[in-house]
């Protein structure tokens, strides 16, 4: 009878290690899929932030070679600098960029901008272009050392 239940004890013992095994190697398998695809989602994150830094070195270039204007690449670029969580880092570094920027951030565009009365269309027209006019020169060459922009990362 003892032997009986010790060969019962000794297959419980038996089955409850193969049990174990079982979920030790699920969990391994199931932690080596999850390093995987959080090294996916690191990896395509910093793809789409290299392909943004490389629009925003594309505009700043375009900007330079007077293939863009001033007020459409400065908004444009402000808001790939928001998009990448870069906009206090930068602000200091091309400040007549940003000067700029908060003459021209609240401006409608497109169907907004159409639908505007004709007097504040020219109003907001003037505001724009003194502002491209004062700090056109500073822009220009912030958008020059742009063109060579690389986040320094912590």
């Amino acid at each position: 009878m003892q032997i009986v239940l010790i060969i019962i004890a000794m297959l419980i013992v038996a089955g409850l290690s193969m049990y174990a095994t079982i979920l030790l190697l699920r969990l391994k398998k199931q932690t080596a899929a999850n390093k995987a695809a959080l090294q996916a989602q690191q990896q395509a994150l910093e793809q789409k932030r290299q392909e943004l830094l490389g629009d925003i070195r594309y505009i700043a270039a375009a900007m330079t070679e007077d293939r863009c204007e001033i007020s459409e690449g400065v908004y444009r670029i402000a808001k790939l600098f928001e998009l990448l969580s870069l906009t206090e880092r930068v602000s200091g570094e091309f400040p007549a960029f940003y000067e700029h920027f908060e003459v021209i951030k609240s401006h409608p565009i497109r169907d907004a901008r159409a639908q505007l009365q004709k007097q504040e269309r020219m109003r907001l027209d003037l505001q724009r272009m003194k502002s491209e006019s004062a700090l056109q020169e500073n822009i220009l060459l912030e958008a020059k050392r742009m063109t060579q922009f690389e986040p320094i990362t912590h």
